[in-house]
C-alpha cells in the first residue's frame, strides 16, 4: 500500500532527526522511489524541510501545551506533532482541522492508536491558542528569544551576536528563513542563455535571470531537474550564485591551468572548465572516490574533456603540481553556516568545538596548496560560512605567516544578500 505524503514526511524526519542522516541525502532519494506527482514532491519537500528549519520554534510551542515534553516523547509522536504544528503556522492552504485529522490517521497507521488522543488533544489546544502564543521577550533575553523565533540554537545566536551586533545578527537569522528558488548557471561553451530559457519554458519550468549574476537563472516549478533536457545535455549546472561569484572573482581566462583542491560535487570546477575553454586545463580533486565520482558525472554530462577529476588528499603535497596552476580554487571544508536555508539540519549538528577543528584543518590545507600557484597566479580561498574565524581571520592568519601572497580582494556575503547563500571569498595573488 502506497504511503501518504505525510507518512513520507514522517519517514524523512525520522531518518534525519532521529537517525542522524543528512537531509539532502534523504529527501531526494526517498522521493525518487515513490510514484509521486510534481505537486506531491513539492509538498513533501516543503513540509519536511520547513519542519526542520523551524524545529526549535515547533518544539517550543509543543512544550507550552504538552505535559510530556518533546524530548521525552516517542520519536513518532514528536515528529508527527512537529510537522502538524508547522502546517498550522506556516501552510495557510491547510486548515487546522486537516492537520489534526491527518496526524491522528498516521498514529493509527503506525500502530500507535493508543496515543492518538494525546496527539489530537495537544494539536487542538495549539490550534485554539495560536494567536496567544507567548514567545520569549527580545528585550529581556535577546539570545533565547532569537533562538525560539528564528529557530537557531542559542549558542549559535550568541556566536553571531559576539561576532557582529544585534541588528546584523537578526538580519542573518532572517536570511536563513524562507524558500529561495533553485539557481543554475549556464555553461556557455554548450548553450546560450536564450536557448536554455526556451528549453526550460517548453518543459513548464519558470526561469528568470538572476539580478546580480551573469548567466545564472532562478528556476521555479522545477520538479526533477536532472530530467530536463537542459541538464541532461550539460547546458546547465546547479550552483548557487555565491559560488558562481567566487569563481568569477578569480579572473580565470581562456587557456589557463586551474586546480580545484576540494572540488566535490564539482560546480566550481565546471565553471572553471567553461571559462578556460578547451585550450585550458582543469584538475578537480577531492578526498574520496565517492566524491570524485560526482565530479566525473558532471564532467561527462557537460562534455568537458579538458577537466580531469582525481582522488587526492589536499593536506598532502603533490610535488609534481608545484607552481603549475594559474589559479588554485581552495573552497575548503567549513562549518556551512551560510547555507542553513538549504540544509537546515546543519544548525542542529554543528557544535561550537567543531569550529576550532575546522580552522585547524583549513590552515593545514592552505599550508600545502599555496605551493601549486605559479608566481603571479591566484589563490582563491572561499567557504560557505559566515564565521569570521574561518573567513577574515583565516586570511589574516595566512598573510602573517610569510607566504608570498598579497590580498587583492575579500568579500563576505550574508544569507539573502544579493539573492545568494552566505559565502566568503578572498583573492590572493602570489608575488
Amino acid at each position: 500500500m502506497a504511503k501518504t505524503e505525510r507518512e513520507l514526511v514522517l519517514d524523512i524526519l525520522t531518518e534525519v532527526l532521529e537517525n542522524g542522516k543528512f537531509s539532502h541525502k534523504v529527501i531526494g532519494p526517498m522521493l525518487e522511489k515513490q510514484p509521486l506527482s510534481r505537486q506531491e514532491k513539492a509538498f513533501i519537500t516543503r513540509l519536511s524541510q520547513g519542519t526542520m528549519e523551524r524545529l526549535i520554534t515547533m518544539d517550543y510551542i509543543i512544550n507550552l501545551y504538552s505535559k510530556t515534553k518533546v524530548n521525552k516523547m516517542k520519536p513518532v509522536v514528536r515528529n508527527v506533532l512537529r510537522f502538524s504544528v508547522y502546517q498550522m503556522f506556516y501552510m495557510e492552504q491547510i486548515s487546522d482541522a486537516t492537520a489534526c485529522n491527518e496526524a491522528v490517521k498516521i498514529m493509527i497507521k503506525r500502530g500507535m492508536g493508543g496515543l492518538k488522543g494525546f496527539v489530537n488533544g495537544v494539536l487542538r489546544t495549539i490550534a485554539r491558542e495560536k494567536e496567544n502564543i507567548a514567545y520569549p521577550d527580545m528585550e529581556k533575553d535577546f539570545v533565547k528569544a532569537s533562538s525560539v523565533i528564528y529557530s537557531v540554537p542559542e549558542w549559535l545566536v550568541k556566536h553571531f551576536n559576539d561576532s557582529y551586533d544585534k541588528e546584523k545578527t537578526i538580519a542573518i537569522l532572517r536570511g536563513f528563513s524562507g524558500e529561495r528558488p533553485m539557481t543554475v548557471r549556464v555553461n556557455l561553451q554548450n548553450a546560450t542563455l536564450e536557448a536554455v530559457e526556451q528549453s526550460l519554458a517548453e518543459e513548464g519550468i519558470v526561469a528568470s535571470r538572476h539580478p546580480h549574476v551573469d548567466n545564472a537563472l532562478f528556476l521555479e516549478k522545477v520538479g526533477a531537474i536532472h530530467k530536463t533536457k537542459a541538464f541532461r545535455e550539460g547546458w546547465i549546472q546547479v550552483q548557487d550564485a555565491s559560488s558562481i561569484l567566487a569563481v568569477a572573482s578569480a579572473g580565470i581566462e581562456n587557456g589557463m591551468c586551474v586546480l580545484d583542491v576540494c572540488a566535490a560535487p564539482g560546480g566550481k570546477s565546471m565553471f572553471a572548465a567553461d571559462l578556460t575553454g578547451t585550450q585550458g586545463s582543469v584538475i578537480a580533486r577531492d578526498l574520496t572516490e565517492k566524491k570524485v565520482d560526482l565530479i566525473r558525472e558532471s564532467k561527462e554530462r557537460c562534455k568537458f574533456a579538458h577537466l580531469h577529476p582525481q582522488v587526492f588528499d589536499a593536506t598532502q603535497l603533490d610535488e609534481s603540481m608545484v607552481a603549475w596552476a594559474d589559479v588554485v580554487l581552495a573552497d575548503l571544508p567549513c562549518s556551512g553556516l551560510g547555507i542553513l536555508s538549504k540544509k537546515p539540519d546543519i544548525k542542529y549538528r554543528v557544535q561550537k568545538e567543531d569550529l576550532n577543528e575546522l580552522v585547524e584543518l583549513q590552515k593545514k590545507i592552505l599550508d600545502v596548496v599555496w605551493q601549486y600557484v605559479k608566481p603571479g597566479g591566484v589563490l582563491l580561498y572561499s567557504t560557505c560560512t559566515i564565521n569570521p574565524q574561518e573567513n577574515e581571520g583565516m586570511v589574516q592568519w595566512f598573510l602573517t605567516q610569510g607566504y608570498p601572497f598579497t590580498l587583492e580582494s575579500m568579500q563576505q556575503l550574508f544569507p539573502g544578500e544579493y539573492e545568494t547563500d552566505g559565502f566568503f571569498m578572498a583573492k590572493l595573488r602570489r608575488k
